[in-house]
């Protein structure tokens, strides 16, 4: 099994990016990802092995570290609770798609039954980064205005995952609502 990315490896996509959709990855983390698939699939051939990958959208929840390789969640949390600024970057209507760890953990395990194939694991669901801080702000009972910096390169306008097929084949869908999922991960802090 391979743990890549469907939130980089895409890049920005107009509607949610299928298993089938161009891999047009804007950013070092998804060029990497896209590179272990291409491996796989070699390998794959060449060994007839049936490998199954999993591109995960944006991944989040309890113990995640905003100062390791932390997403957007960990951060907001993090610096809400302790009174910090935060920052988001570009004008707050950049979209990711947010799949919970416990949802990531049972694709995986569901995943694990079955012989070969990439599938995307998130909720198919876009939340722009302004919703998401007030989600975050709402978890905590705080209001604090971010910040607004200048966009960041590499950073997909639009990033949500079709994931009718894991359902379909690994009867995969997400159960953990976002903001839940947030009230959760706050609670664990």
């Amino acid at each position: 099994m391979f743990s890549s990315t469907g939130g980089a490896i895409y890049g920005s996509v107009d509607e949610p990016a299928r298993e089938s959709s161009p891999l047009l990855p804007v950013s070092a983390y998804g060029l990497a990802k896209r590179s272990g698939e291409v491996y796989l699939d070699g390998w794959n051939r060449i060994f007839q092995a049936k490998h199954v990958t999993l591109r995960f959208a944006n991944v989040y929840g309890p113990r995640q570290s905003a100062a390791l390789e932390g997403g957007v969640i960990a951060i907001f949390l993090e610096r809400l609770a302790a009174g910090e600024p935060t920052t988001i970057f570009g004008d707050g209507t950049i979209t990711r798609d947010f799949v919970h760890v416990d949802d990531v953990v049972r694709a995986l395990l569901l995943a694990a039954k079955h012989e070969g194939g990439v599938f995307n694991v998130g909720t198919g669901v876009a939340t722009s980064i302004a919703d998401l801080h007030a989600l975050c702000e709402r978890a905590l009972g705080v209001e604090a205005p971010p910040r607004f910096g200048p966009p960041r390169a590499g950073d997909a306008l639009h990033s949500v995952l079709d994931t009718s097929r894991a359902a379909a084949e690994l009867g995969f869908t997400a159960a953990v609502a976002l903001a839940e999922g947030i009230a959760a991960t706050a609670a664990a802090t």
